[in-house]
């Protein structure tokens, strides 16, 4: 595993924190006031979760880690990006939250955290900056309790497929390939509407067959696979917005979305 993708990543994501931290998308005078970052699929595949214990993996500076925490969720946050986990730490206190952080890459999750959890959960645009799902799958297994339970919702593997950076995007990527793709481009996905950046990223196209092996290969059980067509986030080009708000391609041709539930299975001295 080259550390010089995460070193140039975690440059990146560094510099979008205060872009994004002041963007439309991040609506932070709104979540400040108590709104929830929490979108429509995971609030509904997460009921009941107060009294919980949650592990956010990829947490930017956690927005949805501290939604958690207003649930009364005992809820921990990581991310790559020191710049985020400060900001994430600084919000936490300014909003008299319980939320903990920690700032370290996924696969160095069991250097920092020991604690395993009731959920562990992901979500929006996380895989596709892992090189190796075996681990991160191992990784997800470990941090959980015996019975507990791994949600994630993320972009579709069709989305990464296409070069955004064309116009019109053309289809140009691997559904599933094992090659880094690199992409610089001025700019980020939440513009502050004031700052152009330059993004330097490296990432990996993960199909649905590589993540379900990986996890089921860790030994957890799949509850369900579901694929949307409409996503929560206007991020991608000539995308409609739907009755619900939420936003779709003109066609509809290939889901944006798809979620995933999985189970770590109770020993047999505790069924």
């Amino acid at each position: 595993m080259d550390n010089n993708y995460f070193k140039t990543n975690k440059e990146t994501w560094n510099k979008k924190v205060a872009i994004h931290a002041k963007s439309e998308l991040y609506n932070m005078d709104a979540f400040k006031k108590g709104a929830t970052s929490l979108m429509k699929y995971e609030l509904a595949s997460l009921p009941n979760l107060a009294g919980k214990s949650l592990l956010h993996l990829q947490c930017h500076f956690g927005q949805d880690t501290m939604s958690f925490a207003r649930m009364g969720v005992k809820a921990t946050g990581i991310d790559l990006s020191d710049e985020a986990i400060k900001l994430a730490k600084s919000l936490n206190t300014e909003l008299n939250l319980d939320a903990t952080f920690h700032c370290c890459n996924v696969f160095d999750v069991n250097d920092h955290v020991t604690d395993t959890f009731d959920v562990v959960f992901t979500s929006y645009g996380v895989i596709g900056w892992l090189p190796d799902l075996d681990k991160w799958a191992k990784i997800i297994a470990s941090r959980l309790k015996e019975g507990g339970t791994f949600y994630m919702v993320e972009f579709h593997p069709i989305v990464w497929m296409f070069d955004y950076l064309q116009t019109p995007p053309v289809l140009r990527y691997a559904y599933d390939q094992e090659e880094v793709i690199y992409e610089e481009y001025e700019g980020t996905y939440a513009e502050d509407g004031e700052t152009k950046m330059v993004s330097k990223e490296y990432a990996w196209n993960h199909g649905l067959g590589e993540v379900i092996n990986a996890l089921i290969n860790a030994g957890l059980t799949i509850e369900f696979l579901t694929e949307h067509d409409a996503s929560p986030y206007d991020v991608l080009p000539d995308l409609v917005k739907n009755e619900e708000g939420l936003y779709e391609t003109k066609d509809k041709i290939y889901p944006l979305i798809y979620e995933l539930k999985a189970t770590k299975e109770k020993s047999s001295s505790q069924t």
